[in-house]
């Protein structure tokens, strides 16, 4: 081969190589792309248009509240945040983080945000080494998986549930109790943890459950009715919770009923109805703003409002602060995967929920659980649960 012509083949092979690196490397902070990004993409997965729903819009717009305000500084390396609808179901997470891990190429995940998908792709991310920061999941087992690259800025179910058995022994002194929840990873998981510090405190309890898909609850029904408890804690989400609450109710069953935080939107009251649900107490380890905040929290009451079009809701505080973690570490130059998860372990800084600060195994260092209850047709905040009292 001649000079001239190596040239030639040369030039022409270095051309190519540019356009694959090109089209490799792309501008996204995931995968292999260096740390030259122009763009970081992030991810949320969780239910957005499903039963329940709303309990995930909110920290969405939390998350997306959180990045625009970043973005709109001007920085030289900005974050696009991707959406990823799981309906809550985990076969369909288990696809959807396929396409975010492979073509879309997430440098890290916001979410899931239920327990069920949570523990379905867990170790997709951590197979892929992709961070994850929930802002809902609350299964305490998820902790227990070994993995690395899985965060939680939210208390997890063997602290809410033994705190809102407590309160309820306090509040009723209750004999007996009855405890439900449907088969969902999250219901199972908040009900064995409720049970279980209701017998360590001497209370007698019964159990039952029911798949999630059922509409008719009259089985449950009967055995609660026959059994007479003092109190009822439901495991479970809102969707299913408002049905079994109403029936529960349209049955003469007028047992205090308590659940946790999967329940704790209006449409507790909306679907079981505003006399039945009246009463009801909710824990849930979030404490929400409310127009009477002052401080950081008005604040956020402020641009949440304004951002999302309406009030802070459950774990938009939690959303907005797992977003912000992965900002501050793009902040500080992180921006490919590895380096983004080594910068959780250390990252320390005072969230609007609570102060941030991960512990080895992705837990939150912070785990204060508060209690709530529908007054008026209203959802009330009582405060801590170790200082809460019940209303009526």
């Amino acid at each position: 081969m001649s000079g001239a012509r190596l040239g030639r083949v040369l030039v022409l092979a270095a051309a190519s190589s540019l356009v694959l690196a090109a089209c490799a490397g792309g501008t996204s902070g995931g995968g292999d792309s260096g740390g030259d990004a122009t763009t970081v993409k992030i991810g949320f997965m969780g239910d957005l248009t499903g039963e329940n729903s709303a309990i995930v819009i909110p920290p969405y717009n939390g998350a997306k509240m959180a990045i625009d305000e970043y973005n709109a500084t001007s920085p030289k390396v900005k974050i696009e945040l991707l959406k990823y609808d799981s309906q809550g179901k985990p076969d369909q997470a288990t696809s959807l983080i396929t396409t975010a891990v492979g073509s879309d190429k997430i440098a890290a995940l916001i979410g899931p945000a239920f327990s069920g998908e949570s523990k379905a792709i867990g170790g997709t991310l951590e197979e892929s080494k992709i961070p994850s920061i929930s802002p809902s999941a609350t299964n305490a087992g998820l902790a227990s998986n070994g993995w690395k690259y899985w965060h939680r800025v939210v208390a997890n179910d063997n602290d809410q549930g033994p705190r809102i058995a407590e309160f309820l022994v306090t509040a009723k002194s209750p004999k007996k109790a009855f405890v439900l929840s449907d088969d969902q990873e999250y219901s199972v998981g908040i009900a064995e943890a409720v049970a279980k510090t209701f017998k360590d405190k001497g209370v007698t309890v019964e159990t039952d459950k029911f798949a999630k898909d059922a509409s008719d609850y009259s089985s449950t029904v009967t055995k609660v009715k026959s059994a007479n408890a003092d109190v009822i804690f439901f495991g479970g989400y809102y969707a299913q919770g408002a049905r079994l609450l109403k029936q529960l109710r349209d049955n003469d069953v007028k047992t205090v009923f308590a659940t946790g935080d999967g329940s704790l939107d209006a449409q507790l009251i909306t679907g079981a109805g505003t006399a039945a649900a009246e009463g009801a107490v909710i824990a849930c380890p979030c404490n929400i703003p409310s127009t009477e905040a002052t401080g950081p929290a008005k604040s956020f009451f402020d641009n949440y409002k304004k951002s999302a079009g309406s009030d802070p809701a459950i774990y938009s505080t939690e959303g907005y602060d797992a977003a912000t973690a992965y900002i501050k570490a793009v902040q500080a130059g992180k921006t490919t995967p590895e380096d983004i998860n080594n910068f959780l372990s250390s990252v320390s800084f005072e969230g609007v929920s609570k102060p941030i600060k991960f512990k080895a195994n992705g837990e939150p260092e912070n785990n204060s659980i508060f209690v709530y209850q529908v007054k008026g047709g209203v959802l009330k905040l009582l405060g801590p649960s170790a200082s809460a009292k019940l209303e009526g």
